[in-house]
């Protein structure tokens, strides 16, 4: 008997030595699916991910990481501004009961995975740029209490399942591309009632907006506010809906589950349904799951630190991104943009011999569709080896997100190739007869650009840039911006065109065989522009430095002149020294326009004390005070003629 207790003893000591590691464990599986979760973004321009690192072992310390009883409960990374998708391995953080990712820009779509947060209470992924469907997964997050996915491309239908969620009480959906009817109560063939959003309690608050929801409100949601479900397709009386035209055009969604990012299935051990006779046995069997469990976490834990991923795990066993990546690109997004065939560009741009341009990045090609108009191909210069899903992914985002400017101051995308043997990335693009203003300021001495000419290509770029930053939703950034992002038409129309965007993907992939740099060549300048803010008003920043670019005729940077900026500062704000910054190959400019012109130059590149501009008023400043009608052109080419006459 005293053997018996000696061996039952000397087994539960091993048992709980054996649990002792958990804890170690379960922080390491959390701080893995952090990591994870950084590794998909690959823009951070605030660097809020800076001290997430592998130096601190302890994720609680990281930024937007909230910690009880030293396990995540809370993520909330909103508003700043990180571009990437969410890494299926963030649903591994099983005790969190907030995630907060909102106001960012976030791609791809939303992991069916999200259904194994049971703890989760809140979930804001709401102002982002996400597609695809709503999983239907999100019906298994028994305590949610809030969702909010608003603001984003989701399509498809309602989930049927979201109407399981009895603790919703705040449910947003609005600004998507959602189709089908609102689910409310029904009775199955079986006889079954199935209730929908028709269950109790009732929702406190709903948004439906401005999707393209069809058929009619349930009667249990017709106590919500009659704007809540405006701009869709729905028959309700006092709701301003869409056109009928929109209705009818609108097509039905892609096949869920073909558009996602598939991974390898979890494997997970089935359950012990062995009935132990001894107390003995039982002590045995939890031992042994026990340390089955640890050695497992330990083993995962040592295989992810000696791999080394190229982007997401996701994408590690595969040979080719074809084995893991469905093409998605949603028709309703690219608003007549054609897909061509390799072959059909091919036979357009003269067996690509026709080259108009060239960088390690990628090939430009002029060309002529059959019957159509002349267009310029850009061929991206990438081996098929070194393509990865992320790739694809921001690839086809790209093509959506072009395919939404129709503006007559920016570049309109006009088709894609996607194309697997010979591998093929391309983007089509009306041509631009006159090059860029680059070439014309620098290459040609700016002989064809008259100060008259000059302004409207100013103002030109103003609204173009307006229309980007205020007229279309989301909003839209050129990633460079600079006199070489600016095409000319015959007449001199300024047209914005966005390439760098994917240059500065490709170079940061290249450059980080584990993950995109957060900390990499954000700027290249020298100091003055260093401090300049991304995105909206990195691109009014940028417009300040293009304006003294247009108005002088020098580079924004040169290793013999320095930084245009801290040239031009000395001169700008003195109203006896702003000649100084006119361009000397000009025979006229008008003493007024260049006054508007550096008052513009000194509110964008901040060197006023002043609260933040806008495109528009940044716009309306300049189409107010300066004059570029045909009589103005025409006073301004007289005077030009007799001052040269004039002069000895």
């Amino acid at each position: 008997m005293n053997n018996k207790k000696l061996i039952q003893f000397q087994l539960l000591c091993l048992g709980l030595g054996l649990l002792l590691p958990v804890y170690e464990s379960v922080q390491s599986i959390e701080v893995d699916a952090l990591n994870s979760f950084k590794e998909g973004i690959f823009e951070d321009p605030l660097l809020v991910l800076r001290n997430w690192n592998d130096i601190d072992e302890d994720p609680c310390n990281w930024f937007g990481v909230t910690c009880s009883a030293n396990l995540v409960v809370k993520l909330n990374i909103s508003g700043s501004s990180i571009k990437g998708f969410i890494a299926e391995e963030l649903f591994q953080l099983s005790s969190l009961q907030e995630l907060i990712l909102h106001g960012n820009k976030l791609i791809g779509t939303i992991p069916v995975s999200i259904g194994s947060l049971k703890s989760l209470k809140v979930l804001d992924l709401g102002n982002n740029e996400l597609s695809g469907p709503i999983p239907a997964e999100l019906g298994n997050l028994v305590n949610i209490s809030k969702i909010n996915l608003g603001s984003n491309g989701l399509v498809g239908k309602l989930p049927f399942k979201l109407g399981n969620l009895e603790n919703l009480q705040d449910l947003r959906l609005d600004r998507n591309k959602l189709s089908g009817t609102i689910p409310g109560a029904y009775a199955n063939a079986s006889g079954d009632s199935k209730k929908g959003f028709c269950r109790l309690p009732p929702l406190n608050y709903a948004d439906f907006s401005y999707n393209f929801l069809s058929g009619r409100i349930p009667k249990c949601l017709e106590y919500l506010p009659r704007p809540v479900f405006r701009g869709n397709c729905i028959h309700y009386k006092d709701i301003k809906q869409r056109a009928p035209e929109k209705c009818d055009d609108f097509p039905p969604a892609n096949k869920a589950r073909d558009t996602r990012i598939p991974t390898a299935e979890k494997s997970k051990n089935p359950a012990h349904n062995s009935k132990p006779v001894w107390i003995l046995s039982v002590e045995v069997v939890t031992g042994v799951i026990v340390g089955s469990v640890v050695l497992t976490a330990i083993f995962a834990v040592v295989f992810r630190c000696k791999s080394k991923p190229y982007v997401l795990n996701m994408w590690n066993n595969s040979t080719s991104y074809k084995d893991h990546m469905a093409v998605f690109i949603d028709s309703n997004m690219l608003n007549g943009v054609t897909k061509y065939s390799r072959q059909d560009l091919e036979v357009a741009c003269e067996d690509f011999s026709n080259i108009i341009g060239s960088s390690a990045d990628s090939l430009v090609y002029k060309g002529i569709t059959k019957g159509g108009p002349e267009i310029a191909v850009i061929s991206l210069c990438i081996k098929e080896e070194h393509w990865t899903g992320y790739l694809e992914l921001y690839y086809q985002k790209e093509v959506t997100d072009l395919a939404r400017l129709n503006h007559e101051n920016t570049g309109k995308l006009l088709g894609y190739c996607i194309d697997s043997r010979p591998f093929t990335r391309m983007l089509v693009f009306e041509y631009t007869s006159n090059g860029t203003l680059y070439e014309h300021l620098h290459y040609e001495e700016g002989c064809n650009l008259s100060w008259s000419r000059r302004m409207k290509i100013i103002i030109g770029i103003a609204k173009g840039l307006q229309y980007l930053h205020t007229e279309i939703e989301p909003p839209f950034t050129i990633s460079e911006l600079n006199s070489s992002a600016v095409y000319l038409t015959e007449d001199f129309s300024p047209k914005l065109v966005d390439f760098e965007s994917w240059k500065t993907i490709i170079s940061r992939s290249e450059n980080n065989s584990r993950s995109i740099s957060h900390e990499g060549d954000i700027c290249v300048l020298p100091s003055s522009f260093e401090d300049r803010n991304l995105d909206i008003q990195g691109n009014i920043y940028s417009f300040g430095v293009l304006l003294l670019e247009i108005v002088s005729g020098r580079p924004s940077f040169c290793k013999d002149k320095g930084c245009l900026v801290d040239w031009a500062k000395d001169y700008i704000g003195k109203q006896d020294e702003m000649s100084s910054v006119v361009d000397p190959s000009l025979k006229y400019f008008n003493d007024e326009d260049l006054r508007v012109i550096c008052e513009v130059v000194a509110t964008c590149i901040h060197l006023r004390p002043r609260d933040h501009t806008s495109m528009k008023d940044v716009c309306a400043m300049l189409e107010s005070k300066i004059d570029t009608s045909p009589s103005s052109e025409m006073k301004a080419t007289s005077l030009a003629w007799a001052e040269l006459m004039l002069s000895p």
